[in-house]
């Protein structure tokens, strides 16, 4: 591939401002080209772009285009910064009348030089925010796709769409369906601007030159004019990668916003090694409907506070997993103490995790067009539910790399989380805890067959928490292993054995009767429909699946008339109980009983700094 670095605009108004600035602050960079002006970190804006390019690994050779006014500000620049002379490309122009046109110049480099390769154009004078990002990731993701690459990014709250080149993108092929140059309001509401940062394969090479001959204009001979005859009316096909960082043309500005957006741009960098990152992912009970949930129906779940993963992310020089103490040890008091850790802990903590949320990251991001930086971080963790970390995890990645909602939504993010799990790590996993650990709080989910076929995830609606009744928890000291208790009843349900998949349409009508209950506050009604969840389930699954532990638990919850049911796979019940005053006395009998019983705190995301 070969990397061409377009520096020849003829930056008039930001040159004629600097040149007539009284302050005098500006007085060393009169007659400064563009690209030469400070850029993030103090470096020269071209010095950062020729450092990312500067890779014969990726590119076999790098070429400037420049003016003939300017050519001798860049001939001794690239003399000073080992860039060969010789590539230096002058188009002959020398005022802003007789210009090329930026279409026009990478022809020129093209033509001149003979070139015969795919091509990476790049705005040299363009300032960017992330000084780190990944240039290998580009061409890989280019190479990946059947033709051309824009790089586009986020517009940030104070840009206007109407300055940039606006790009729809599909979200499932990553191909641009529209280009807009700087369209007007009301035109697109997409907010992704594409920049001069672009891929264009050999075989499409020819089509600059039909361009320019359709387009003799010079006025017509920008980029944006020309991606959007390309993909609009050629409809050739053009593929968008997301840089998760912000750009800024430095020939479109001029004094004020230059030095307003390197300021900006700057107080970024600054602010990058920042304070560590942590977030924190809570444990789920399920209401209603489970295990309906892995059956195409629905489900009711709350994140509750009393269980949590906790993950802290800071950077650091290499990328580091810290072991957590007691879930990773690696020093015992003796070898017994080995023996029993591993015979009750087994070998699996909390690292592979960490390590296996890594990996599945970087490998969406690739697969989506998300560009990352290239920088390096610590992770540690805490938990006293270690299958919270991956969401814990992934929270503090997203942070880190600056990915949105709209990289990442929280129903692709739920599917993510379970992948994890289950594809990297082989652990048997339910989509309902990720959905609940995704969206936090009360959340009511339909698992519908034919949303899950056609999109791939569920409907999820979250609802008031607000005046909720207590609930309580309890668990046998040693509970059984998630996905034990669902025994044969999957293969019973594929094969269509109707008991099973009538069961399934009776779980989803609960969930829906009991969200009708959590509308109206009607707790008893609530309380009743727990008991039904429960005694369908038992019919489905039967005593033996359950266990003797789950059975005795819920007879014992029912001698104090309050309402049970299992919150999740096995080894622990849910309860609602309505006569407040035995609740104290039921959680002494549970505790006499071997159990671990706790109220139920629920966490609300709606209430900010709840812990």
């Amino acid at each position: 591939m070969i990397c061409i670095l377009l520096v020849a605009g003829h930056g008039t108004i930001l040159e004629t401002q600097i040149k007539s600035d009284v302050t005098g602050l500006f007085a060393h960079l009169t007659g400064v080209p563009k690209a030469l002006l400070p850029g993030v970190g103090g470096k020269k804006i071209l010095d950062f772009w020729w450092e990312t390019v500067n890779t014969r690994q990726l590119f076999s050779e790098v070429y400037l285009v420049t003016n003939a006014d300017k050519y001798k500000h860049y001939e001794r620049w690239a003399t000073a910064n080992d860039f060969p002379v010789e590539n230096v490309v002058n188009d002959g122009s020398t005022t802003l009348d007789d210009r090329l046109g930026a279409v026009a110049d990478l022809e020129l480099a093209i033509r001149s030089r003979q070139l015969q390769d795919d091509i990476m154009v790049i705005a040299g004078d363009m300032l960017c925010a992330d000084q780190n990002f990944d240039i290998a990731q580009v061409i890989r993701f280019f190479r990946s796709k059947p033709g051309e690459l824009a790089i586009y990014y986020e517009l940030e709250s104070g840009e206007k769409s109407y300055t940039r080149g606006i790009v729809e993108v599909c979200p499932n092929t990553h191909r641009v369906m529209r280009f807009f140059e700087k369209p007007q309001e009301g035109v697109t509401a997409s907010r992704l601007a594409s920049v001069v940062f672009y891929c264009l394969s050999r075989e499409s090479l020819l089509y600059i030159s039909e361009f320019l001959i359709q387009h003799p204009d010079v006025n017509d001979r920008t980029f944006g004019t020309f991606w959007e005859w390309l993909i609009n009316e050629e409809k050739v096909p053009v593929y968008g990668m997301k840089l998760p960082t912000g750009f800024q043309l430095i020939g479109q500005v001029g004094l004020s916003d230059y030095t307003k957006w390197l300021a900006h741009y700057s107080s970024k960098q600054q602010l990058s090694p920042s304070k560590p990152i942590t977030c924190r992912s809570f444990a789920r009970v399920g209401l209603m409907g489970n295990p309906s949930d892995g059956f195409n129906g629905k489900t009711i779940a709350m994140s509750i506070a009393n269980f949590w993963a906790e993950v802290t992310l800071m950077e650091s020089q290499t990328l580091v997993l810290l072991p957590h103490p007691l879930n990773d040890p690696t020093e015992f008091g003796s070898l017994q103490d080995l023996f029993r850790i591993s015979r009750k802990e087994g070998y699996l903590g909390g690292l592979r995790l960490l390590q296996a949320t890594c990996k599945k990251f970087y490998q969406f991001c690739s697969e989506q067009g998300i560009a990352l930086s290239k920088q390096n971080f610590t992770l540690k963790y805490d938990t006293n539910i270690p299958r919270a970390i991956v969401s814990a995890t992934l929270k503090c990645l997203m942070k880190f790399y600056n990915i949105t909602d709209n990289d990442l939504p929280k129903p692709i993010r739920a599917n993510f989380i379970l992948n994890v799990e289950t594809d990297e790590l082989f652990i048997t996993a339910g989509l309902q805890d990720r959905v609940v650990q995704v969206y936090e709080g009360l959340v009511y989910m339909d698992f519908n067959k034919q949303l899950m076929d056609e999109r791939g995830y569920g409907e999820y609606i979250p609802l008031d928490m607000s005046d909720l009744p207590w609930f309580w928890l309890a668990y046998l000291g040693n509970p059984s292993d998630s996905g034990r208790i669902h025994s044969n009843v999957r293969q019973r349900w594929l094969n269509g054995e109707s008991a099973v998949v009538e069961a399934m349409k009776s779980f989803a009508e609960l969930t829906d009767q009991a969200r009708a209950a959590f509308q109206c506050k009607d707790w008893p009604r609530l309380a009743q429909l727990m008991d039904e969840n429960f005694e369908l389930r038992r019919s489905v699954y039967t005593d033996d699946c359950l266990g003797p532990g789950s059975l005795k638990m819920v007879q014992l919850a029912r001698q104090f008339g309050s309402a049970v049911k299992l919150p999740g796979s096995g080894g622990a019940v849910v309860g609602l109980c309505m006569d407040t005053e035995r609740l104290v006395e039921m959680k002494r009998a549970f505790q006499e009983a071997g159990c671990v019983f706790c109220f139920i705190v629920p966490y609300d995301p709606s209430v900010q700094g709840q812990n």
